[in-house]
């Protein structure tokens, strides 16, 4: 809907001639107001709950939390766009129409929307918006802030929000406070919930600026947290807002407990460590296995004065994997991409760098009931039987995960058949095409020089089969530059997933964002078959149906071998100073840092003990 019309309808609701705003529903005075929403079922939580099961309603304000951003800069404070690299944790300034609980696999309850009205056809939803709701600037939070913020983000923003929204056919301002949305068909389930999941952002602030462009002013949110300080480059504080006006909500009461978030950038892990020895930092998420076994060997750990916890991952583990740019002609023949797989030596590096803590990630769905299995049933046949003739038999006949030797001598005999199939002889110890007369060649961008020796192995292994291949360590910003225009043969890439995965996956794997910068479709995946798994899993109007089809999607990804999976550890671990108090135990689902808080006598205790040393 255009400002235009919107501004018209509004105007016309304010004169009295126009219909009322539940005449111009339908029948929405018919549908039951709720306060929250689930994908499948119920919410858990009863209309009047008092606040998340696993929080501490009552705990103390206050303190700081230190945290490190490795391996980056960032030169703007907009996080919803293309151009620039944005701060971390800008999230916490702005809130949502809905608010999720980790205890719940997919449920939501009112956060800026005090009521909720689903069409029982879900064709339309709506919002009434909580009256209270306050920008940091004092304004209010009204319907026109949601329609301007749909409309910002869809057409402006980052392709991410076109695809994540694109079943939204309109949003219209119905009064003040209500906003409805009307989806074009009511074929995602999961539609309802992530519509709640928009960020409304001010238009009165932005609306005479340009949203395109980096900018590092603080910008007004409506969350529990404002930006307080910003120096490029260096370090991004966030303040609690001691009037945040949704502090005493069910869904907030006991979180957003830290007065002082600061995130400080370090380029190098290694020097972000040694500020974590020394009391610089004070809270850590230990991704570095290494680290976690050994390195803890200094007196303040010994002392008692440093504490490790792991939080068990309630979510599918996220396919970490080192992406080929399928955009070059070399990538384009699926045996070549299967040989080069097979130089990913996992057992080698997880006995010498990783102490055996990791497992080998074999399904873009890993540790869910949406992983495939052994080979296809009757129902996911049904889905990929009009598809046979584009689609490898191993899919058919084959079982998953993938049965390919252990041995490396094995893999790389068996890597060296498939690159000679494909039309490839080693002359001179140099892997070439022998129509062409080109070496196979790859080179892998990083920016974060932590990985070089997961990467180094890997190019041994190809180099004994001819293939030349290197690295290329750059700043993030010239990464980010080469990912938008796609000057890259290989890079690292994390493509997490839920429980209940659902319109991210458009932007993950369909052709329409092969070709758009910054899409997380990084591969520049283009497959029909691909594209028809997608839209029937967004369709999926049942767990056992969205099971069905998560699981032939895997398959097809899988045997497509379009990027090499690395590995995972199905745990989150973490170090810190002991200063903070967290309620136990974790929901589900997910850790909710929001609900940790500043113990002061443990910190004035660990003051004194480090005084003293």
């Amino acid at each position: 809907m255009s400002t235009v019309v919107r501004c018209l309808l509004l105007s016309a609701l304010a004169s009295g001639w126009l219909i009322s705003s539940a005449a111009l529903a339908g029948d929405a005075e018919e549908v039951p107001t709720v306060h929250g929403l689930a994908l499948y079922d119920e919410p858990a939580l009863a209309p009047g709950f008092e606040h998340f099961p696993y929080v501490e309603p009552d705990a103390p304000k206050g303190g700081t939390m230190t945290r490190a951003a490795v391996g980056s800069s960032f030169d703007s404070t907009n996080p919803f766009i293309i151009r620039g690299t944005p701060a971390i944790g800008l999230s916490q300034i702005y809130d949502t129409l809905l608010e999720g609980n980790p205890d719940e696999p997919f449920s939501a309850y009112g956060l800026l929307a005090e009521g909720i009205r689903l069409d029982p056809e879900r064709h339309w939803i709506e919002f009434d918006l909580r009256p209270e709701a306050r920008f940091h600037d004092g304004e209010p939070v009204t319907a026109d802030d949601v329609v301007f913020s749909f409309e910002l983000l869809t057409e402006q923003g980052n392709p991410f929000y076109g695809a994540y929204y694109a079943a939204v056919e309109s949003v219209v301002a119905l009064d003040a406070h209500t906003v409805r949305f009307e989806f074009a068909n009511n074929h995602s389930r999961e539609l309802p919930l992530i519509v709640g999941q928009l960020p409304v952002l001010p238009r009165h602030y932005w609306q005479e600026r340009d949203f395109t462009a980096p900018t590092l002013a603080r910008h007004p949110g409506s969350g529990p947290y404002r930006i307080a300080e910003v120096e490029p480059g260096r370090r991004i504080v966030y303040q609690r807002v001691e009037d945040y006006w949704g502090r005493d909500l069910a869904v907030n009461r006991g979180r957003h407990n830290i007065d002082r978030l600061v995130y400080d950038y370090y380029r190098d892990r290694d020097i972000a460590w040694e500020a974590f020895k020394a009391g610089v930092m004070d809270y850590r998420t230990d991704a570095r296995a290494a680290t976690w076994a050994i390195g803890y060997d200094f007196p303040a750990y010994h002392d008692g004065l440093v504490k490790r916890i792991t939080v068990p991952d309630g979510q599918p583990a996220p396919m970490q994997a080192f992406v080929f740019n399928l955009r070059r002609d070399k990538f384009q023949d699926p045996r070549v991409r299967e040989a080069l797989s097979l130089t990913f030596d996992f057992p080698w590096l997880n006995a010498n760098l990783f102490y055996d803590t990791y497992r080998r990630t074999e399904s873009f769905f890993q540790n869910s009931e949406m992983a495939a299995r052994g080979l296809p049933s009757e129902a996911e046949l049904e889905l990929l039987e009009p598809h046979r003739e584009a689609l490898p038999e191993r899919v058919f006949e084959a079982e998953v995960p993938i049965d390919h030797p252990q041995d490396l001598r094995e893999r790389l005999r068996l890597a060296l058949e498939l690159l000679r199939e494909a039309g490839y002889e080693v002359e001179d110890g140099v892997l070439v095409h022998t129509d062409t007369g080109r070496p196979l060649s790859l080179e892998v961008l990083l920016f974060d020089t932590g990985m070089e020796r997961v990467v180094q192995p890997m190019l041994r292994n190809m180099a004994r089969l001819g293939v030349q291949g290197s690295i290329r360590i750059v700043d993030i910003n010239q990464y980010l530059n080469r990912l938008r225009s796609f000057d890259f043969d290989m890079v690292i890439g994390q493509f997490p997933q839920s429980n209940n995965p659902g319109n991210e996956q458009r932007e993950f794997w369909t052709s329409d964002f092969a070709e758009s910068p910054q899409s997380r479709n990084l591969m520049g995946l283009a497959n029909p078959v691909v594209d028809d798994l997608v839209e029937r899993l967004i369709r999926a109007d049942s767990r056992e149906e969205l099971n069905t089809i998560t699981r032939a999607l895997d398959r097809v990804l899988l045997w497509g071998f379009y990027l090499i999976p690395q590995y995972h550890s199905g745990e989150t671990r973490i170090a810190v100073w002991d200063k903070f108090a967290w309620p136990e135990p974790f929901p589900e689902y997910g850790m909710d840092l929001a609900a940790w808080w500043v113990d002061a006598e443990r910190e004035a205790e660990l003051n004194r003990r480090l005084r003293g040393r």
